[in-house]
């Protein structure tokens, strides 16, 4: 049986609330630290706990995702923590290194994480004190180039998110449910729906203005949500995603989980060739180790709008291809490709007139 686990700014109020306890009332035992995850409790193991001086002290955490395939599993999380003076504010939170900041400057700790810190800190806080509290992931700035945290304006690590305590595993089979009985429920009330590929096609999708009520996420089961679509009477599908994802349904790979398949750089490369590309440019692009190292190779040469225009239009196609192929159905597909910033760097005629004009594709 799967084994849940915690979410990561779980191990992060842990920490914080082990230096704290320790500041108040010192020990020298690793000790299990109980917290409210809002709803429900927990105890948390804590790796270390010491103090640095008389005002301050450090606790170490360790990530346990449970079974989740989750990147940060066994990831230290330190928390310092140093009484003050009351001069302001009980609880002041701040980003140490490892621990993004978003593009203004404030620590990447969003509403639940913040609500579990004020919660199982702030009754701990002596009236006249202010607890300052600094978390650090000392793997979290190498962690984050794996992540499509730059996507949404996180720079520099990690961000403490998420709605939940428990990080409660799913199969494959579970999260491609999950994502079918979204797209059956809302296809009933609209046949014009928007394929988001990954939590950052979401955020673009906002930023267009798109109304949630057409939006499905798909992971990496694009193909098999697009004919689970046709099957459902759907009229027309806009994708959007991150180029290096996307750009696989170009080459025919309608599952575009790096586990199974990634030739992204061999599908750019193609494209280049059929652009009229020189040999050069597809040389660069082969060395490039990413896909956006890529687009910026063709940025410099001046091919990029030319080819990932061409990418976007074989996407479209390749995809209306495989629907009418698997579930014998015409669908009309559009395609919007950005960048590891979010920035949208193509789209086709069939995406343009959905979004730019108001229109169904």
């Amino acid at each position: 049986m799967a084994r849940t686990g915690y979410t990561l700014p779980v191990f992060a109020v842990a920490a914080a609330k082990a230096a704290l306890v320790h500041l108040i009332e010192p020990t020298d035992a690793k000790q299990a630290i109980s917290l409210d995850l809002l709803p429900g409790t927990a105890d948390i193991p804590i790796h270390q706990v010491a103090s640095l001086d008389a005002s301050s002290a450090l606790a170490i955490a360790i990530s346990d995702p449970g079974d989740n395939l989750d990147l940060t599993r066994n990831t230290q999380i330190w928390a310092w923590v140093k009484l003050s003076s009351r001069g302001g504010e009980s609880l002041v939170l701040e980003a140490g290194e490892g621990l993004g900041k978003t593009t203004t400057g404030e620590p990447a700790i969003y509403s639940y994480a913040r609500l579990l810190f004020q919660t199982n800190l702030l009754p701990l806080i002596p009236p006249d004190r202010t607890a300052t509290v600094c978390i650090i992931l000392p793997e979290g700035r190498q962690l984050a180039q794996r992540t499509s945290n730059e996507a949404f304006g996180i720079i520099e690590g990690l961000s403490l998110l998420g709605t939940s305590g428990i990080s409660q595993p799913l199969s494959a089979a579970d999260h491609l449910e999950t994502f079918r009985q979204d797209l059956q429920q809302k296809v009933k009330e609209e046949s014009h729906l928007v394929f988001c590929l990954g939590s950052n096609g979401l955020q673009v999708a906002r930023r267009l203005a798109i109304p949630e009520t057409t939006v499905v996420q798909t992971g990496n089961w694009i193909g098999s949500l697009l004919v689970e679509a046709g099957w459902r009477g759907a009229k027309s599908v806009l994708l959007i995603g991150y180029q290096g994802k996307l750009i696989k349904l170009a080459g025919g790979i309608f599952n575009t989980s790096s586990h199974l398949a990634d030739a992204k750089l061999e599908i750019i490369s193609a494209a280049v060739v059929q652009m009229g590309g020189s040999m050069l440019a597809v040389q660069g692009v082969l060395n490039a180790k990413t896909a956006d190292a890529a687009y910026r190779e063709l940025l410099m040469l001046g091919l990029a709008e030319t080819v990932f225009g061409y990418l976007a239009e074989k996407i479209s196609q390749k995809s209306q291809d495989y629907v009418q192929k698997y579930a014998d159905v015409s669908l009309k597909v559009g395609t919007i490709l950005f960048d590891r910033q979010g920035k949208i760097i193509t789209q086709d005629p069939a995406a343009t007139l959905r979004v730019l004009r108001n229109e169904k594709c």
